[in-house]
């Protein structure tokens, strides 16, 4: 069935156009208004996200400073004080990944608030690196659930760092590919520029999937189901998976956004009005793992 159209600007758009996600919906004016036959519906998203998210990325990137610098000095001051789940090797890494994520905020914040002015080619690196520390982070977390591979740091664990941050690197490569920038009404870095059925975006959407929903239930799975893993689970992992937690619902929102765009579900007036608030606040959940986690982690260590 044909989209609803769409009158703004005298231009004609495409709901499903709309619904993106974190950076593209500063694209669109404040009010959108589509008619159903009904009375229309109202996306006023945009101008909320504008107002908002700048204030909670710029309070974010404060409290995730102080945390990660905080449990920087905690591993330089006390390094045997550190052992299985939290070992210092990995959490090391972790701290790492939190604070390339954390350096990302600002100009983000910036370009949200300002417009991005930093030109294409700096807009695909800052995806890039978005989700080369989100992978990292993903897969390092993973890993935690053997306590033999991080217990010290030595050739092999050596070895297997180097492989998950350059694997991680190669993943995050089709996010990179799908962003670029658009230039009304003012110029903006956007996360998809490519149509949803493209293949470079749908090898993001899948690797996104994989990290954030499916690789969390098969260590669960496998943790229930393995003897001795059950046996060695300790209550100290739990720290290391809020990564999981906090991203997971925001990999049910990519889900449902796909399935919007690709309009394998139709969308009704109740969701074009709300399904963005929806999907902002599912990644502004996953934003708060680079404060939460490096607290959390901190926090563990001290009790």
């Amino acid at each position: 069935s044909q989209s609803p159209s769409v009158l703004e600007n005298k231009s004609s758009l495409d709901l499903l156009d709309i619904m993106d996600s974190f950076y593209n919906d500063s694209d669109y004016s404040n009010v959108t208004y589509l008619d159903y036959g009904a009375a229309p519906c109202h996306n006023q998203y945009c101008s909320v996200f504008q107002r908002v998210a700048p204030a909670f990325l710029a309070v974010t990137c404060t409290a995730a400073t102080l945390g990660t610098g905080a449990l920087l000095v905690a591993l330089a001051k006390w390094p045997h004080a550190w052992g299985w789940p939290q070992s210092r090797a990995l959490v090391a890494q972790l701290a790492v990944g939190t604070g390339l994520f954390t350096a990302l905020l600002p100009p983000v914040a910036v370009g949200i608030g300002q417009g991005w002015w930093l030109g294409a080619g700096l807009c695909k690196l800052t995806h890039l690196l978005w989700y080369w520390t989100l992978f990292a982070q993903g897969l390092l977390v993973g890993s935690s659930i053997s306590r033999t591979i991080w217990c010290r740091w030595d050739p092999r664990s050596q070895r297997l760092a180097v492989a998950v941050w350059a694997g991680a690197l190669v993943l995050a490569l089709p996010a990179a590919l799908t962003s670029s920038t658009v230039a009304a009404p003012e110029a903006s870095c956007i996360h998809r520029s490519v149509g949803v059925l493209s293949p470079v975006y749908l090898l993001h959407l899948a690797l996104c999937l994989c990290l954030f929903l499916l690789l969390p239930a098969a260590l669960l799975v496998a943790t229930l189901a393995v003897p001795q893993l059950r046996a060695g689970w300790k209550p100290g992992i739990c720290v290391s998976w809020l990564f999981f937690g906090l991203w997971m619902p925001y990999g049910v929102g990519l889900a449902v956004d796909f399935l919007l765009h690709a309009q394998l579900l139709q969308p009704t007036c109740g969701t074009f009005e709300h399904f963005d608030y929806v999907l902002g606040l599912c990644e502004g959940l996953g934003v708060l793992h680079c404060c939460l986690g490096p607290a959390a982690l901190l926090a563990a260590r001290l009790c």
